[in-house]
């Protein structure tokens, strides 16, 4: 998958209508839904695309005042918002304080590959990416 697809896929599952869905759980549910269709190569491919965009938002000037978990599933609000939103905070941090601010979490986008590989395999996923989605993890977002 690559990063325009899993884009495309966020925005296609993505509740209809004016009624927010500010945790993510439809989008969650909708995401899962699809990818547990198969491939297995779709749900890894998510997955990587994934952690990727929560760890270029791992950056201290975004998350330097909040908790691990706090930052992590505030990361994945961004996230969850499509890619302008995402883009206009890794342009301008400033544009992060509203999720943060307002506890915008969308913790269930981070469970959608696990849940979707286990619903087409029938088999848990020992699942590793090339980035670490964890906070803090981006040791060059934190000056490390």
């Amino acid at each position: 998958m690559d990063e325009d697809e899993f884009w495309q896929l966020l925005e296609e599952c993505r509740p209809p209508g004016a009624d927010p869905d500010p945790d993510a759980e439809r989008l969650a549910a909708a995401l899962e839904e699809r990818l547990s269709a198969g491939p297995v190569a779709a749900v890894a491919g998510f997955a990587e695309r994934l952690s990727a965009a929560l760890y270029r938002l791992d950056r201290r000037e975004l998350g330097e005042e909040l908790s691990g978990d706090a930052f992590l599933y505030t990361r994945a609000a961004v996230v969850a918002d499509g890619r302008a939103a995402y883009l206009t905070v890794l342009a301008d941090p400033r544009r992060f304080a509203p999720y943060a601010e307002g506890c915008v979490w969308a913790e269930p986008l981070l469970y959608v590959p696990d849940r979707a590989y286990r619903r087409l395999t029938g088999e848990e996923w020992g699942r590793g990416t090339a980035h670490s989605y964890e906070s803090y993890s981006n040791a060059e977002g934190w000056g490390r």
